[in-house]
């Protein structure tokens, strides 16, 4: 008798115009092409990827769509390269995940494991600027809030901080990563109100984990920061999971006894 084989997952057949733009992708990587760089005329990629006229502006649709390159007419027109932003790159990430029904636990894991090693990197490497920047963010949250509003404003503020230590990273793709994770948590937080009801120690405990960090961050003590943070997290993984817990204990109601 044979083995037993695992089925595997079918392949995705790209359409020619989708192969096409792949091909166009890597020829300008190849060229070392830049943001704002001028892309061959039609005529040029019809002869470069032997393709016809209606294939080659598809394949130029699908990358405009994507946001790799943009049209201009007029005196000067024609298809540029075009570095897609953070911001919507985060758009089009988050759409994939908005189906996931991801939870605290799914972005605290990650959480828990970059960013204490993210201020580990920093300390001692920022600015006093930034610096600044931070502890300005933090007066944004100096007291704890009076209305549910403003306490859904704080939750807010309070992970921005976050996303300014995200920014400092030289590491893009951590940069990127947690960014993009601080911004998950902020729309969760606010579509699911976990925010309510207002939780003092979740204020409390978050904004004395962030007065302590901008001091060892510009101390230079990369140990003492990363301590911080990571407890920073795990407090406010264990807070955020009760907030969350509370949400759904309000939209499911109790089984009566018979």
């Amino acid at each position: 008798m044979p083995p037993a084989t695992t089925p595997s997952s079918p392949e995705v057949k790209l359409s020619r115009p989708a192969q096409v733009a792949e091909e166009i992708k890597t020829w300008v990587v190849s060229q070392r092409l830049r943001d704002g760089d001028r892309l061959p005329g039609e005529a040029e990629l019809i002869e470069r990827f032997g393709m016809a006229k209606g294939t080659i502006r598809e394949a130029m649709r699908i990358l405009e769509a994507q946001g790799l390159i943009r049209t201009r007419t007029g005196p000067g027109g024609g298809s540029f390269v075009h570095e897609v932003s953070r911001q919507r790159a985060k758009a089009l990430l988050g759409n994939y995940f908005y189906f996931k029904n991801l939870t605290i636990d799914d972005i605290y894991q990650m959480r828990v494991a970059l960013e204490p090693e993210l201020v580990a990197s920093l300390a001692g490497n920022l600015s006093e600027t930034v610096l600044s920047q931070l502890e300005a963010n933090i007066a944004e949250y100096s007291r704890p809030a009076r209305t549910l509003d403003e306490e859904r404003q704080q939750h807010v503020d309070s992970l921005r901080f976050h996303a300014i230590l995200a920014d400092q990273s030289g590491n893009a793709l951590l940069s990127f990563v947690i960014d993009f994770m601080v911004n998950l948590l902020s729309d969760l937080t606010v579509y699911r109100k976990l925010y309510s009801p207002p939780n003092i120690e979740l204020w409390e405990k978050g904004r004395d984990h962030q007065v302590r960090l901008v001091a060892a961050l510009r101390d230079g003590d990369a140990d003492g920061a990363r301590a911080i943070m990571r407890d920073h997290m795990q407090t406010a993984w264990t807070l955020m999971r009760g907030q969350e817990a509370e949400m759904l204990r309000q939209f499911i109601p109790e089984r009566r006894s018979g």
